[in-house]
């Protein structure tokens, strides 16, 4: 492993206790909702924050470590970063930004400007040199953000959240050079998000933080399959409950029993895809095994796709199509059927390992 950061950070009564490693040439997707703890990671990498405790090795150099009085400043770290407003110098040109990171780690003047020119070339942004960060466009702006960064040679890059600042009309091109950049990087690299689609795309693994821990981590497909949390379900848009499992019956804590396919016993999560649930006005016909009345809590619009929240005795989300939700009217507190089949009920053990 290129990095392996085993970090205790303390910043007033809230603590982050992360054990993170990264390969060489592994981009990792760190995920959490506000207060998570995952600037605190980032900043902690970087130096800007003193570990309280563990210690932060890069290459087998201790970078951070309390116990042994070891704390490497940030500027002399190999690590470049890319922040969420990405803080161009507005009165440098994209050249002069590029070139500012590369004379800091003592580059003389004409070197330094040789390699930004080259660096601004690989972005495909060789003809923005003189332009100044106001006449880029948020794309640009990155993308010599990430110049700088890269043309220091950092063997960690951090990113924080690279995509925030851009329209959603340009962030599926970004991604996809960012992405393909990223590939070409040597080093470790640690992107913090709250967008799933920016880690779905760039990222090769995902760590999930919560509360100052990683609750999960894992590929996509990993994470997707068997969320641990009702963020990590919500984040990827699916429903997670919590029910005791015996054989084939699943009984919740409300005591309601739905049925799935695939017996098990003990304490199990159990995902519903939203799209995997139908809704009606009546009870449907055919005996369905897992069939029950409810009332419509919220509706959400999505193009031509809806959202469906509904409440007890299984309250879970549906998609359907928004020309189903005009056909059958329903708005909120609107009383529905909702159902299930039991081969669409994913279970696996509520104890992780």
């Amino acid at each position: 492993m290129s990095l392996d950061a085993d970090m205790r950070v303390t910043v007033g009564t809230f603590e982050e206790r992360i054990h993170l490693d990264v390969a060489d040439g592994e981009v990792v997707a760190v995920l959490g909702p506000n207060g998570s703890g995952k600037s605190t990671l980032l900043r902690a990498l970087a130096g800007l924050r003193p570990l309280t405790a563990g210690r932060i090795v890069l290459d087998d150099v201790v970078l951070d470590d309390p116990d042994a009085g070891v704390l490497v400043p940030p500027e002399h770290r190999p690590c470049g970063m890319v922040f969420q407003d990405y803080l161009l110098f507005p009165h440098l040109t994209a050249a002069a930004n590029v070139a500012f990171g590369i004379r800091g780690r003592g580059a003389t003047k004409a070197d330094a400007d040789k390699r930004a020119l080259e660096w601004l070339g690989r972005m495909g942004l060789a003809d923005k040199a003189e332009s100044k960060p106001r006449q880029l466009s948020g794309g640009e702006a990155q993308r010599v953000a990430l110049a700088r960064a890269l043309a220091t040679s950092p063997r960690l890059l951090l990113l924080d959240e690279p995509m925030a600042a851009l329209d959603v009309g340009t962030r599926g091109s970004v991604r996809h050079q960012l992405r393909r950049h990223l590939a070409e990087f040597a080093g470790s690299c640690v992107m913090v998000t709250h967008d799933p689609l920016d880690a779905a795309a760039i990222a090769d693994r995902l760590v999930i933080v919560e509360a100052g821990r990683i609750v999960q981590q894992g590929t996509l497909k990993e994470v997707t399959t068997r969320p641990r949390t009702t963020y990590i379900a919500d984040l990827m848009g699916l429903n997670l409950l919590t029910a005791r499992a015996s054989g084939t019956t699943l009984v919740l804590a409300n005591g309601t029993a739905l049925e799935t396919a695939s017996p098990a016993t003990g304490e199990v999560l159990m995902v519903i895809a939203p799209r995997n649930i139908a809704l009606y006005l009546q009870r449907p016909g055919g005996s369905p095994r897992n069939t029950w009345s409810t009332r419509v809590s919220e509706v959400h619009l999505m193009g031509d796709r809806a959202r469906v929240l509904v409440g007890e005795p299984v309250p879970v989300t549906a998609e359907i199509t928004a020309v189903s939700l005009a056909e059958l009217g329903l708005t909120e507190g609107s009383p529905v059927w909702a159902s299930v089949k039991a081969t669409q009920i994913d279970t696996y053990p509520a104890q992780a390992g």
